[in-house]
């Protein structure tokens, strides 16, 4: 839609007017007299080029703040988008277009006050737009005009390149070659996936599929505001981080999710015009492809690919900087490629090894000035210098909303699609690998057999639990649709399952014909090509996935049972301590159950049998030895894997025979993904000794927390201290208590429950069934309003005995309500911690009313707070009282002076409870300190241990403590 005017333009000093605000900085009227030097149709070439960043940018927005900024810079009638009641995606479209139909002055107005608001609501996406929009100026309207028209070439080149895009499309326009055989859904289901800028791959050592699946979610929402969200059209866009607009970009993630169906796209939209008409002429190689060669030059390596170039090779290779070389696959290589490599050459005719040939062109020396475009799994990239890359991003793949599309598109049918989707949904096994296009195919493939073509009963055992079970009813169906000879059938899925297994224990993922012969695997067999992928020039082969072929690597194990064989495989995966056996360990557990290999009856070893019992001796004897191993936070990751081989097998009666002895499960700073908590749910459920249970630090979320809820039955110590806790999850937190009879201490500190659901867990504590006697609430920034309903539920609770309150904010006029509870009939707190809440001195009011009327009290921790004042003495006076039974007392860090000592020697020479007193780190040295080193020396005092460090006591005043300590030698002192 062309409404801004091409001519150029300038605001009148009226609209600037309008535009800026008296209260804008130097820095904002900079920006926008930039703007305003812009012609027409540079503020409207800009803003189409940056359409898909500001859809971006405006619906992860706070609408209000750009509402309001928008209207006070004189853009009227926008309220109407604070009532409407579509989606954000659509509102920030609809908005978007309003403003662009509104002209030139409102587009500037809206970039001038996303300018404004970057400073509150920034992201990397905003910051990236806005410094490359005001430091790139002319530039990057050429480069835009640029991309989308191209250079001028000369004749005899134009010709030669309408040859080359028609070869390139004719090898392109399907983008079926690495896809799954017979899909034929079309390619927008699988180029879609979220590109995002980060290193992330760098600090991964589990198994990359399993971990990006598990952590997407929650990586995508914790990373938010530090991801900048790349579209594949401006893969070389300006880069705010380097500065510069990058030349080499590698593109990382994990096998399935896109890498290599993106690169065809890219191709394929150049050679349409759609995109980077920059470049001249786009070369394409795989690095499976470039294996086969030793030495070569690059010359001969082009040609060997596009022959019809001889001709003009030396006129198009003469400008470097408009050509795009794509390499594919890194992973796939066979040399290990050394960035930081000394050997440079310059020259496109000279011989050198191919992989030297790809670093040159990377580091530059060989045509200096092209662009690099470059893939790899995210395994490859760790032992990988990657720093000679300008720009490196990685590959996350389908959100939520992208995968339902993807059900949609895949099922037709509506109601079909929901309800694939809903039971994948229900199912965390499933939903977990969802984000990857390729998982989705094979998920889509399995329920729609499952859903189409079966009646409602047979439906509960083809519908897959586990991701054993997902591929062994993928395998199943194939089988059943192509193989009338199972014989035949049997024969070949061995070869091909020993080469899978051959090439999982050896990183082998690329197999050629030589690997077919070895293995014994016939190339002419019609089902090979239903689970391997072929390649031509030279031929080479892979399995449709790498999942798949880690599934045919356990498979063969009990297809072809070799006892040896197996026991070799076992050792090899676990003196591997870094995941990469984990999905092939996960099978071999998961085919040990007989009903999941009743899906493939028939294709199996008749000691198939057998297979099963070692793999369930071996995964036995690996429980037994966890809990000997030292309790780091590895050594209980590896105990979480061993609790998903279980669940895999589905075997309740090996879970509880296998962990009988468990009494206490430690999983302290293990991050529990949606999946672990699943696979921890179905362990707490068939393992009924477990009574003390410490998921501390693991990432736990109200939903997680919901999934483990109605398994915690047993539990009779449960910490969740750590984890960040919503208020909202204080409704599961009240559920488990209702529930769960025999839970005895709830530690919840350093969460999040300060709200108005803290009412829900509170309102729990008084319920018959409760039987919490420690709860521990540390660390939940608790305001003082949370007094309402802690008093709640501690008042005239029976079984409470002792409860943290530390480190929170309950200082305020609801702190009444809290110490009244705590000073009611019904009270039998004899714990209780409220150090590090800023408690001023008129709290010691209130608190001396607790010491006086509570007769269960006995341990009192008052440290970090703000007792220092007229009120101290308030407290001391209730500690005489014959009514106090206070044994251990902690005034520590109060800035309590030398003149509390006199109300301290009050309190310690009428006490007859106290036992222990920590009194560090005050003021206490000075004319008073006589005062409480006299009580403390009388006989009266039945002080056991006192603490009095302090930087502030004189040499004096030490050795009168020293004194002390020889009249008292039954009185510990530190100071």
């Amino acid at each position: 839609m062309d409404v801004i005017s091409p001519s150029d333009g300038v605001l009148s000093v009226e609209a600037q007017m309008d535009v800026i605000s008296p209260s804008d900085d130097a820095e904002t009227r900079k920006f926008y007299q930039q703007l305003c030097q812009c012609t027409d149709y540079a503020v409207r070439t800009t803003y189409e080029y940056f359409q898909e960043d500001l859809l971006y940018i405006v619906e992860n927005l706070s609408l209000p703040s750009l509402l309001h900024e928008l209207s006070s810079r004189n853009i009227p009638d926008l309220e109407k988008y604070k009532d409407l009641q579509h989606d954000r995606k659509t509102l920030a479209q609809d908005l978007l277009q309003e403003i662009f139909g509104r002209g030139r002055e409102a587009v500037i107005t809206l970039w001038v006050s996303l300018h404004v608001l970057r400073r509150d609501h920034g992201s990397p996406v905003l910051d990236a737009v806005l410094e490359e929009l005001g430091h790139r100026g002319d530039s990057l309207v050429e480069e835009i005009v640029l991309d989308k028209y191209g250079h001028e070439i000369p004749p005899e080149l134009r010709d030669i390149q309408i040859c080359h895009k028609k070869n390139l499309y004719e090898e392109s326009e399907e983008l079926m070659e690495n896809n799954p055989p017979r899909y034929n859904q079309g390619v927008e289901l699988y180029v879609n996936p979220l590109v995002a800028s980060t290193e992330y791959f760098c600090q991964r050592s589990e198994n990359e599929l399993i971990e990006t699946g598990e952590k997407q979610k929650e990586y995508i929402k914790r990373k938010e505001n530090e991801l900048q969200h790349i579209t594949p059209n401006k893969m070389f866009r300006w880069s705010n981080e380097s500065r510069l607009v990058p030349h080499m970009v590698l593109v990382s993630g994990v096998p399935g999710v896109g890498k290599t169906t993106l690169m065809q796209k890219i191709v394929y939209d150049w050679v349409k015009g759609d995109l980077y008409q920059r470049f001249s002429f786009v070369f394409f190689f795989k690095f499976r492809e470039l294996n086969r060669w030793d030495k070569v030059s690059l010359e001969t390596l082009i040609l060997h690919h596009y022959p019809y170039l001889w001709q003009q090779l030396g006129n198009i290779l003469q400008d470097p900087e408009k050509l795009l070389f794509i390499f594919d696959g890194l992973d796939e290589s066979n040399h290990l490629l050394n960035f930081t490599s000394c050997h440079l050459c310059s020259d496109p005719k000279q011989s050198e090894h191919w992989s030297q040939i790809v670093v040159n062109l990377v580091r530059k020396s060989l045509l200096n000035g092209c662009s690099v475009l470059m893939t790899s799994r995210l395994t490859r990239l760790a032992p990988t210098n990657c720093m000679v890359f300008q720009r490196i991003i990685e590959m996350i793949g389908f959100h939520s909303e992208e995968q339902q599309i993807y059900f949609d598109n895949f099922f037709r049918d509506p109601e079909l699609a929901e309800k694939a989707f809903t039971y994948v949904r229900q199912n965390d096994t499933l939903y977990t690998f969802c984000y990857l296009p390729s998982y989705c195919w094979i998920i889509c493939t399995v329920l729609s057999r499952s859903f189409q073509t079966t009646s409602s009963d047979q439906q509960v055992s083809l519908l897959p639990r586990t991701v054993t079970q997902l591929f062994a009813i993928f395998v199943a169906n194939i089988l059943s649709n192509h193989s009338p000879e199972k014989s035949g059938a049997q024969k070949l899925l061995q070869s091909m399952g020993w080469m899978a297994e051959h090439g999982v224990m050896n990183h082998r993922i690329v197999f050629d014909g030589r690997d077919l012969e070895s293995f014994h695997v016939d190339n002419k067999s019609k089902l090979l090509s239903s689970f391997l992928m072929e390649s031509e020039e030279p031929v080479s082969y892979s399995f449709l996935h790498l999942t798949v072929q880690e599934f045919f690597s356990a498979f063969v194990h009990y297809a072809d049972y070799s006892p040896e064989k197996l026991q070799k495989s076992l050792e090899e995966a676990e003196s591997n301590d870094y995941g990469h056996y984990e999905m092939f360990l996960r099978f071999l557990c998961g085919l040990s159950d007989a009903s999941t290999r009743s899906l493939l009856t028939g294709y199996m070893d008749r000691k198939a049998d057998q297979t099963s019992g070692d793999v369930i001796t071996w995964l036995k004897k690996s429980i037994i030895e966890e809990p000997k191993m030292k309790e780091s936070v590895f050594k209980k990751q590896s105990l979480l894997r061993t609790f998903f081989y279980l669940f895999e097998t589905q075997n309740k009666v090996l879970v509880q025979e296998s962990l009988k002895t468990l009494r206490r499960l430690d999983l302290c700073g293990v991050h529990m993904s949606a999946l672990g908590c699943a696979v921890l749910a179905f362990i707490l459920e068939n393992c009924t000794n477990i009574f003390d249970l410490n998921l501390s630090k693991c990432s736990i979320d109200s939903n997680r927390l919901e999934r483990l809820a109605p398994t915690l039955k047993k539990i009779v110590i449960l910490s969740l201290s750590g984890n960040k806790l919503p208020d909202r999850a204080c409704i599961q937190l009240a559920s488990i208590i209702r529930n769960t009879s025999s839970l005895k201490v709830l530690d919840l500190s350093g969460n999040r429950l300060s709200g108005s659901y803290l009412g829900d867990l509170m309102k729990a504590l008084p319920s018959p069934t409760c039987r919490i006697q420690e709860l521990r609430l540390a660390g939940n920034i608790l305001s003082d309003s949370s007094c309402i309903h802690l008093a709640s539920g501690i008042r005239n609770n029976p079984t409470l005995k002792k409860i943290d309150l530390s480190n929170n904010r309950l200082s305020g006029p609801h702190l009444s309500d809290l110490l009244e509870a705590l000073s009611s009939p019904g009270c039998k707190i004899e714990k209780l911690l409220l150090d590090g809440n800023n408690l001023p001195d008129t709290s010691c009011v209130q608190l001396a009313s607790v010491i006086k009327n509570n007769r269960s009290l006995k341990r009192l921790y008052l440290s970090n707070n703000r007792l220092s004042g007229p009120h101290f003495r308030d407290l001391m006076e209730a500690l005489s009282s014959p009514a106090c039974k206070i044994e251990r007392l902690h005034l520590d860090k109060n800035n309590l002076p030398s003149t509390s000592c006199i109300d301290l020697a009050s309190g310690i020479r009428n006490n007859w409870s106290l036992k222990i007193l920590h009194l560090s780190w005050n003021y206490l040295s000075g004319p008073h300190f006589s005062n409480l080193l006299e009580a403390l020396s009388s006989p009266a005092c039945r002080i056991e241990m006192l603490l009095l460090k302090s930087y502030h006591f004189s040499e004096e005043e030490k050795e009168e403590v020293r004194k002390l300590r020889t009249c008292k030698p039954n009185m510990t002192i530190v100071f």
